[in-house]
């Protein structure tokens, strides 16, 4: 839905209402706040309504992220005539109800990541948004990097041939303490699936991003810890019911081949997204803790001057949303991905172009962890959907 349009041909705001209040509601509220500041061509925004659970946290964090009103009433809010774009940031399991409601009530769409919980729901919110006829984005905010950006250009460009291999991992450590309580991230029923979906989802997004289709692939998964204590400093334990590692051996339709890693269980690693791409004529390879820099191999270069480059993709006119944040070198951050993203999909609803990444995106990242979870159980390689 565009905005309605004042007298005089001038646009109205986007007016926004976020269901979720925690770290992802954060997160976004901040792009929100920020898109219009720093992207001067972008529609404007208006933070209209911040819905969560808890009356008194979510006043609080209404407060804190610049939000017009508090609600915890999110079926009412998505109904509501001065709402434009609903931008759902809650757990996995109630993504697809709150993306159906809005669809039928005819509001835009934002979707964290994964899309859904099953390939099945991921289905019924395709076809929901379809038959309303509303547009949608899921938030895989990582393909907004600069320096992603950068290598997706390069890869476009042919600067390092035909793709052979793309290797990622996504790897943290925060479930490493057998103490710590069981918070949703372990529930599958919330979750869906542990680093698979958590991790995993954002990698293979990038896969298919900067490499094409995957069409089969093999899987293995591993919890470690399969009870924990139920609440925190409790005595009494609950099962672990996803995965905390998990591990792809892909194919790509351009028959490229890869491998893919995702684990809550590796120590020092805090958030350690980091892909490499080997082609006939050079490498790429990038690591989110180092988010600035892209690195860079071509065979071209002189026989005695060989080895990877360091891209610091910061340099105004020259690498991807530079131009609208700092002087050359400034170096940007995790969450100037979301207010890129943010400007992407308002300049989208504008004018009228494609949605990238889009629910079909989110549905075709689901149909590879569905691959995934049947190939962890047969133990066979698997096609993809």
């Amino acid at each position: 839905m565009k905005p309605k349009e004042q007298a005089g041909g001038q646009q109205r705001n986007y007016r926004v209402a976020l269901l979720g209040t925690k770290f992802m509601g954060k997160a976004h509220s901040q792009a929100y706040r920020n898109v219009n500041m720093y992207f001067a061509d972008a529609p404007r925004v208006e933070q209209v309504v911040l819905c969560g659970r808890n009356p008194e946290e979510t006043e609080q964090a209404r407060d804190a992220y610049g939000w017009q009103e508090a609600s915890t009433d999110w079926r009412e809010v998505v109904t509501r005539d001065d709402i434009d774009i609903v931008d759902v940031v809650t757990p996995g399991h109630m993504h697809c109800e709150m993306v159906l409601a809005a669809a039928a009530a005819g509001k835009d769409i934002v979707c964290e990541k994964p899309l859904a919980n099953t390939l099945d729901e991921a289905e019924r919110m395709v076809a929901a948004v379809e038959a309303a006829g509303v547009r949608h984005l899921i938030m895989h905010n990582y393909r907004r990097v600069p320096a992603v950006a950068l290598a997706k250009r390069m890869l476009e460009d042919g600067r390092i041939g035909d793709v052979y291999h793309f290797r990622a991992r996504y790897l943290q450590d925060w479930a490493l303490s057998p103490e710590l309580e069981l918070v949703w991230r372990f529930d599958a029923k919330q979750a869906g699936s542990g680093a698979l979906g958590d991790l995993g989802a954002h990698v293979i997004d990038l896969g298919r991003y900067l490499c094409g289709e995957i069409s089969e692939l093999a899987a293995t998964c591993e919890t470690f810890i399969k009870r924990r204590p139920a609440s925190a400093g409790s005595s009494e334990m609950g099962d672990v019911t996803v995965d905390d590692a998990t591990a792809l051996c892909v194919r790509f339709e351009n028959g490229a081949i890869g491998t893919i890693e995702a684990s809550r269980f590796a120590p020092g690693r805090k958030n350690h997204n980091t892909f490499e791409i080997n082609g006939s004529k050079g490498s790429l390879t990038f690591d989110l803790e180092n988010l600035n820099n892209l690195r860079y191999y071509s065979v071209d270069d002189a026989g005695d001057a060989q080895g990877f480059r360091e891209i610091i993709a910061c340099s105004l006119g020259k690498h991807p949303y530079a131009d609208n944040w700092w002087f050359d070198g400034h170096i940007l951050g995790y969450e100037h991905t979301f207010t890129h993203t943010v400007y992407d999909w308002l300049q989208a609803l504008t004018s009228g172009a494609a949605v990238h990444p889009s629910f079909y995106d989110g549905l075709k990242n689901q149909q590879v962890l569905d691959a995934a979870s049947r190939a962890a159980e047969s133990r066979r390689w698997e096609s993809v959907a």
